[in-house]
């Protein structure tokens, strides 16, 4: 009971959608698009994908076929005419703020990719909106939802690590220039930024929401390879509050193609080191005490199609309940926002050549 009256108190002001399906319209309808219209289409009894929205004609016309979804060329249009419940923003990353205020202020509930904004200020006013207009905000960590690190997870909640010492992730891939030249946006301050900001915001979400918040950051970045404004390769060490240190080592210069993308925690008991090209198999797992998890550990290694693994989809899955009010939001705007801030500390760190202490005021 203490739980469920817990979460009537978060979403007190949200009216659930009961005894009908869940309207959504998507915005963009680029590279990470499918695996949204495909989670949305493949849940066909709690939603439906009623409209899609891109700048470039010929991409939502080809969304909209496949799909069986509304073309729209202009974001304000489809906010005006699309009857939909949730919007999802799957555009660069510097107009997610924007283009979720103005649904939030349609009375729209808000989905949007990582990283929800290119700057804490900017989230901020999101949250706010979403929050003065009574409506969700989502922002989407599927990196949460794998089932390798739902295992990782429930292993920190059981405290089979004892304390926890360290953390590290590596997030070795490859980025031609071709990949950055083939949009404008791609590898700028203000709609993208650089390896941090975009490919490794989801390993930044991870620490986290593993070890608890981030008291101090030190980093050190650089554009070494590739004509982009942002990075393309650092490190940065994170100082938690509980004591534990972790690294991140990000390069898009990793010959020939992605290498790993890992996730390694260390504790007096335990040591787990969840690797693949992105954290997608677990490459050791040892704890001093037995549990009955450790025989689900092979079962639990997937091959994803790319680096965005299958997480989108119990996304989804827990967006909808949480629009129902049958659960809490996985990722919600706070949540989301915590990442933001690690990342901007990294580079508030890597610029000034100086530690920087949490939370950025």
């Amino acid at each position: 009971m203490k739980n469920k009256e817990n979460r009537r108190s978060r979403t007190e002001r949200i009216v659930p959608i009961i005894g009908r399906k869940i309207k959504v319209a998507l915005v963009g309808c680029g590279r990470i698009s499918k695996n949204h219209l495909e989670s949305i289409t493949h849940l066909p009894r709690e939603a439906e994908l009623v409209a899609v929205c891109d700048c470039i004609p010929e991409r939502a016309d080809q969304a909209a076929e496949q799909y069986n979804a509304v073309p729209y060329y202009d974001y304000d249009k489809m906010l005006e005419d699309a009857d939909c419940d949730l919007i999802a923003i799957a555009t660069p990353s510097g107009l997610h703020p924007e283009m979720g205020i103005k649904a939030a202020k349609k009375g729209k509930h808000v989905l949007t990719e990582k990283p929800m904004g290119i700057n804490i200020k900017s989230a901020d006013l999101l949250i706010n909106a979403c929050s003065d207009a009574g409506v969700m905000l989502f922002v989407v960590k599927q990196n949460r939802l794998n089932a390798t690190m739902q295992l990782l997870k429930k292993a920190i909640a059981k405290e089979r690590f004892g304390k926890i010492y360290a953390a590290h992730v590596n997030v070795f891939w490859q980025r031609p220039q071709e990949y950055y030249d083939a949009a404008s946006w791609r590898g700028t301050f203000a709609m993208d930024g650089g390896a941090f900001m975009n490919q490794a915001s989801h390993y930044v979400d991870s620490l986290y929401w593993l070890l608890g918040d981030v008291i101090e950051v030190a980093a050190f970045t650089d554009t070494m390879a590739r004509k982009i404004e942002g990075e393309d390769t650092g490190s940065a060490i994170l100082k938690f509050t509980s004591g534990a240190i972790a690294s991140i080592n990000v390069t898009m210069l990793t010959y020939p193609k992605n290498f790993e993308g890992s996730v390694t925690v260390l504790g007096e008991k335990g040591t787990v080191k969840i690797g693949g090209v992105a954290i997608n198999k677990i490459e050791h797992w040892d704890f001093a005490s037995y549990d009955d998890d450790d025989r689900i550990v092979e079962q639990s290694n997937y091959s994803p199609p790319n680096v965005y693994g299958f997480g989108h989809f119990p996304y989804y899955q827990n967006v909808f309940a949480t629009l129902r009010n049958d659960c809490e939001p996985e990722t919600d705007g706070a949540s989301g926002r915590k990442s933001l801030e690690i990342i901007e500390a990294i580079y508030k760190s890597a610029r000034t050549s100086q530690c920087v202490k949490l939370p950025l005021i």
